[in-house]
């Protein structure tokens, strides 16, 4: 009878031992990213990389924080690829379902006005891709996992000049999109204070809803620049370079982070062979945690993470970090938000799969670009890494 009393109790025990752990509450994060619209494949590649990242956490109990672990639940939003669906499915995010932090826009077209609603309503968001530098200026509660265009540009001037032995440039972009204009602007700035005033022969703009890019491509090809800078999303980027081709462009292209999608290959075809773009990371030769997180996402989800997926884990990494570090969870969610976000502010360097980064006063890291090329094979091969000095 004894020996059923022991056993009845140490059951009882486990029972309620697994009962409290199962009983902490998830920590919820929140996830504004396209799912459809321009750029779906950048939603895919974000949801896939938090996917994995959740799976593996959760299967060893959940997130250790202090002497507790939490499950971690993953809340997706699709932001349409439009500046106010971010601004609405944030809000949704914030309001209804209590996240405790943020991870995403991506696309600075949508970043930048996400970003104000999280920095009024004081929850930590860090976007992984933007570039654009309005998406953190002057919001203490953003911030990003990607470098910044005034950095971006400058190096694809030198790439190009070195390359291409270039001393005239034309760029087309996206009149609308934050990232594209941004970009544009800073390009033109940096190219004509190493090669002069109208060495930027065209600065052709379309609107996001435009197929066909003829005018603009047939005014920058009469004025013979010696290549074509494109910041542009990888789906308006194969259009715009096999268009070109047809119109009878025979010079290189030079390319953005934006192209990095794994679908630019199947829209572009043989036409963006050989071109190159900056970008975050390379697969290609990839080594240590890096070359394990590629080999696991590509054995789970059938092809080669693009930098958004990586941006996406390392953000998401940035923001579990900055959970841990304060030992347990406060239960009032806007000091628990507080908590997050000085937990961040506070971080001075973090050793990413895109990289070690430091970050400034801004919240933005200092990192280092990589120049790809694509292959005939639709991959990305390794040119060359460029720091910041």
């Amino acid at each position: 009878m004894k020996l059923l009393q022991v056993a009845t109790a140490c059951a009882l025990s486990l029972f309620v031992g697994h009962a409290a752990i199962a009983a902490e509450a998830p920590i919820k994060i929140g996830f504004p990213i396209p799912l459809t619209g321009e750029i779906p494949k950048v939603g895919e590649g974000s949801k896939y990389a938090a996917e994995m990242l959740k799976e593996e956490i959760n299967a060893k109990g959940g997130l250790q924080v202090g002497d507790k672990k939490y499950p971690l639940e993953f809340i997706y939003e699709d932001n349409e690829s439009k500046p106010e669906s971010a601004v609405n499915v944030t809000l949704k995010l914030i309001e209804r379902d209590k996240v405790l932090a943020i991870v995403g826009p991506q696309s600075s077209r949508q970043a930048v006005p996400a970003g104000g609603v999280a920095n009024d309503e004081e929850v930590p968001l860090i976007t992984p891709w933007s570039t654009n530098p309005d998406a953190t200026k002057d919001r203490p509660w953003v911030f990003r996992g990607a470098f910044l265009d005034p950095f971006q540009a400058p190096v694809a001037v030198d790439f190009t000049t070195k390359t291409f032995k270039a001393k005239k440039a034309a760029v087309v972009f996206e009149v609308s999109n934050d990232y594209s204009k941004g970009l544009a602007d800073n390009f033109k700035e940096a190219f004509e204070k190493v090669h002069g005033k109208g060495s930027v022969v065209a600065m052709e703009s379309h609107g996001p809803k435009d197929q066909d890019f003829s005018a603009q491509l047939t005014k920058i090809i009469a004025a013979k620049p010696d290549f074509i800078f494109v910041p542009e999303n990888y789906s308006f980027a194969a259009l715009i370079v096999p268009q070109a081709r047809d119109l009878g462009y025979k010079g290189p292209f030079m390319g953005s982070d934006a192209w990095g999608s794994a679908e630019l290959f199947n829209l572009c075809g043989k036409d963006c062979v050989g071109q190159y773009f900056s970008t975050h990371y390379t697969a290609e030769g990839a080594t240590g945690k890096t070359k394990e997180f590629i080999d696991k996402y590509q054995a789970k989800y059938g092809y080669v993470p693009d930098d958004v997926a990586a941006l996406t884990w390392d953000s998401i990494n940035i923001v579990l970090n900055a959970i841990q570090q304060a030992g347990k969870i406060d239960p009032d969610l806007k000091k628990e938000r507080k908590i997050i976000r000085d937990n961040m502010a506070n971080m001075a360097k973090f050793d990413g799969i895109t990289g070690s980064m430091k970050f400034d006063a801004n919240r933005d890291p200092i990192k280092c670009a990589v120049i790809v090329r694509v292959t005939d094979k639709g991959t990305f091969a390794f040119v060359e890494s460029v720091c910041p000095k």
